[in-house]
């Protein structure tokens, strides 16, 4: 590592993003000698795997362009549940629905590649009035949060057997993949959240060059 790059880190599940950034913070201002500056260019749920771009040093000043770009997505959702947080951080509550055939679940993905509508999570980190939407959404505030277009380039079926429906996704930047997972559910005329989720790619940036945080770390942790 050194001071003005981008590293690729392959986030662990239970981390937030500004952890991982913090880790290699540290890391960094140990091997610099000085405080670095360190940033991400765009975050993944606590739950989530998978790349994360971390920028350093002056090309700090570049993240938001790493943020604007197109990124692929392996999920798995579970049908028959749904979750406050459309992960399995909320609460969890069974809900009655059918048992879709796998025709009807791979004509529904179909109905969900193109430009969609999307309704961001409340428990995201959008900024609503300054705060974030999950903040005002851990107080019991209602939030009201406002649609956006998103591209699906692809959205294909890798596995099913219910209740769970594994997915591989390449979208626009932007696009939230737990609300694909909800939306998908509800159009099987069921309910749904995402169980796991991975982001493979961003771009052209491949998870599979991407550093284990525990080898970053190395003897810091």
């Amino acid at each position: 590592m050194h001071g003005d790059s981008i590293l690729l880190i392959d986030k662990p599940a239970g981390m937030t993003s500004f952890g991982v950034v913090a880790r290699v913070r540290r890391r960094l201002s140990q091997e610099l000698g000085k405080k670095a500056k360190v940033g991400h260019t765009g975050t993944l749920d606590p739950f989530a795997t998978g790349l994360m771009i971390i920028v350093t040093g002056k090309e700090c000043r570049n993240a938001m362009q790493y943020s604007k770009l197109d990124k692929e997505y392996e999920a798995t959702i579970r049908l028959g549940q749904t979750s406050t947080t459309g992960d399995p951080e909320g609460e969890v509550v069974a809900v009655d629905g059918p048992e879709p055939s796998r025709e009807e679940v791979d004509a529904v993905l179909h109905r969900f590649t193109g430009e969609i509508t999307q309704r961001p999570p409340i428990y995201s980190a959008i900024k609503i009035n300054g705060q974030r939407a999950y903040d005002l959404a851990r107080k019991g505030i209602e939030v009201e949060m406002p649609e956006r277009q998103v591209t699906v380039y692809s959205l294909d079926l890798v596995e099913y057997s219910y209740p769970e429906i594994k997915i591989r996704v390449h979208v626009s930047s932007g696009t939230y993949i737990r609300t694909l997972a909800q939306d998908i559910g509800q159009a099987l005329g069921s309910a749904a959240y995402c169980t796991q989720l991975r982001r493979t790619k961003v771009a052209d940036y491949s998870v599979e060059d991407a550093l284990d945080l525990d080898s970053v770390m190395n003897d810091y942790r």
